[in-house]
């Protein structure tokens, strides 16, 4: 029997919630955080981008207070990584990665819900990258870091090749599962390699006539 789409979305949904804890529990740990700091930049990491994709799109309730499953991942995700960093030292890049993972699903979940509420294709993709990006982004201020999204990093525009890719092969009516795991594929392996062979984009830099 085949999962229904709004289940594929569903479970996509809570993993790239789980996956997003564990990069912000990680980047508390990296500032020395106790549990409660942790968590709240867990959670903020978690849930910050489809907050504000669900007010900009005007969706109420949020998701995350309608469903208190979310706030059960992110505790249960945050407060392992906790645990096992306090106990183990997590691979190098351990945060890059799994900050990866879940841009890749939520450029795809951000992509869906904006279609699901008849919003026109530039804002899907706009509403693709919002969902992926905001939390990370609030994360690396409140870590007192400069967000990857203003960085020369492949990041946002990940992001939105996936909200793109996820219309385009919408158009030929392609299984939903196909239609969901291909973005994600590509915009974690676009992340990934950029990372691992440091590809960037061009920076801007003014100079300017003494």
């Amino acid at each position: 029997m085949h999962a229904s789409p709004e289940t594929i979305l569903y479970v996509l949904d809570l993993f790239g919630t789980a996956v997003f804890a564990v990069s912000g529990a990680l980047a508390a740990g990296r500032r020395r955080m106790d549990l409660f700091g942790a968590l709240v930049i867990a959670a903020v990491t978690a849930v910050g981008g489809g907050t504000m994709r669900d007010l900009l799109l005007d969706r109420h309730p949020v998701f995350w207070m309608e469903d208190l499953r979310y706030l059960a991942v992110i505790a249960g995700a945050g407060g392992l990584t906790f645990l096992y960093t306090s106990v183990f030292r997590p691979p190098r890049q351990s945060l890059e990665v799994a900050d990866a993972f879940g841009l890749a699903v939520f450029s795809v979940v951000g992509a869906r819900v904006a279609l699901d509420v008849g919003a026109p294709p530039v804002v899907i993709v706009i509403m693709s990258a919002a969902t992926a990006t905001v939390g990370g982004m609030v994360r690396d201020v409140l870590c007192d870091e400069t967000p990857l999204i203003l960085r020369k990093e492949i990041y946002a525009t990940a992001a939105l090749a996936g909200g793109a890719l996820y219309l385009g092969l919408r158009a030929l009516a392609l299984e939903e599962a196909v239609m969901m795991g291909v973005p994600i594929v590509t915009v974690a392996a676009l992340r990934l390699a950029a990372l691992r062979w440091e590809v960037h984009l061009p920076s801007f830099q003014v100079s300017e006539a003494r």
